[in-house]
């Protein structure tokens, strides 16, 4: 049965991946408590599938270096262990395997543990220019080695998540792309046995017409025949120039059911930048605007649903319970985070802790200190000059904006702050609301 007004399904499917995509794009290193704790709120608000981690190489994603000890904890956990799929429960986790390496790791965790991740995921762009920058190999050489993964993850008992990127655009150079070709590479995933496609809009390209007229290729039996089912295809949107949820309605109204958020609207491309100490992460990030650069926030997209008459099975009071915990608990910079940043930042580069304190951007810095610092740099890390001195700069920015916000990145959940609609469909919550 559909809506009157709008084409809208009864139920959707959600996923949370804050763990995972949300906290990867901060510049702030958390603990393996914070991650676990976060965890078990996000599945305490009733969320059935929840991205945890990542088991790429620590040296480029040193957020993730704790992949296995938090799936541990996790597995363990007495609040909410017994609500795992492979503890007898209902809920998927997954992992990110970005390479065979990663895989190797993930299924080399499960033969020791006895568990494991339920779901692996890989990824592919449509953009050649960005596919190899993001994963180092050719397209071709990719698609072989995920075959490969892909029937050792099977073999394992893991489902493997194929995801398309850059369907609505290339975050390089402004590159357009072919959503054909996106529909041909879903397909040949799920023709290769991956369980469902993430279909992303990692930098924010998309818009809502092309949302909707991607969609709609992608369910059209004559272009993916078995794999027009809904139940194949799950949408993810960053929300970097404003419209990530009309795109997320867009999806909706075009048929798609399961979708994937992160409280706060936090996420986007690995840091380079981790408590004041350059890491490789990614590269260079592809917005000036990083923190800017989230999904939409589980938060509002619930509410949203929800508001519509869309049942997501949320618990939607302990979601803004949740929501404001992640916010102000893990969002908030401390005087010892900043204490902390100042310290590795004059080691690193030399300049007095005093001026950094002192100042309010890198230009407030002389121009002798970041010269010296640049000099310094460039020898500790076999750099040269001037990338030393645009790794300084970078070092800089991101102190003083951290400063100047109080935040490792600004929440973007407005119902957080402005409370509920007057929804017909709310009417529950805003009586228990007050």
């Amino acid at each position: 049965m559909k809506s009157l007004s709008m084409n809208l399904p009864l139920s959707i499917d959600l996923g949370d991946i804050t763990v995972r995509d949300g906290l990867q794009a901060l510049e702030h290193l958390f603990t393996t408590d914070q991650k676990l704790r976060l965890a078990e709120e996000i599945i305490l608000c009733g969320f059935q599938h929840v991205e945890i981690t990542n088991f790429g190489h620590p040296k480029y994603l040193p957020q993730f270096a704790d992949a296995e000890a938090l799936l541990d904890r996790l597995f363990d956990s007495e609040r909410v262990g017994h609500l795992l799929k492979q503890n007898g429960g209902t809920v998927t986790v997954t992992a990110v395997t970005i390479n065979e390496r990663a895989v190797d790791r993930a299924l080399d965790y499960k033969a020791r543990r006895g568990r494991g991740p339920d779901i692996l995921l890989q990824m592919v762009s449509t953009d050649p220019t960005h596919h190899k920058v993001n994963s180092g190999t050719t397209l071709d050489a990719y698609w072989a080695m995920t075959e490969r993964c892909t029937a050792k993850a099977a073999e394992a008992g893991m489902a493997m998540c194929g995801t398309v990127s850059t369907i609505w655009g290339s975050p390089l150079a402004d590159r357009q792309t072919e959503l054909d070709t996106a529909v041909e590479f879903a397909r040949r995933y799920l023709e290769l046995g991956a369980a469902y496609i993430e279909h992303a809009d990692h930098d924010g390209s998309a818009d809502p017409a092309r949302v909707y007229d991607y969609f709609r290729r992608v369910l059209d039996p004559a272009r993916m025949g078995e794999f027009a089912d809904p139940k194949y295809h799950l949408a993810h949107f960053h929300t970097t120039r404003g419209m990530g949820l009309a795109n997320y309605l867009a999806a909706l109204q075009a048929g798609i059911v399961r979708f994937e958020t992160t409280l706060s609207g936090v996420g986007g491309q690995p840091a380079n930048i981790l408590d004041g100490r350059p890491v490789s992460g990614t590269g260079d990030y592809y917005h000036s605007a990083h923190s800017l650069c989230g999904l939409v926030g589980s938060e509002d997209f619930v509410v949203m649903a929800e508001a519509m008459g869309v049942k997501t099975g949320i618990d939607l009071t302990r979601l803004m319970a949740s929501g404001s915990l992640f916010r102000d608990e893990f969002l908030k910079i401390t005087k010892a985070d900043v204490a902390t940043w100042i310290e590795r930042i004059a080691e690193l580069t030399g300049i007095e802790a005093g001026a950094m304190e002192r100042a309010c951007s890198p230009g407030d810095i002389s121009e002798s200190a970041l010269a010296a610092a640049a000099e310094k740099l460039a020898i500790e890390r076999s750099q040269t000059v001037e990338a030393a001195r645009q790794s300084v700069e970078a070092l800089l920015t991101a102190l003083f904006a951290h400063l100047r916000r109080g935040f490792w990145v600004p929440s973007r959940a407005e119902t957080l702050d402005s409370g509920l609609p007057p929804s017909p469909h709310l009417m529950g919550y805003l009586k228990q609301r007050g």
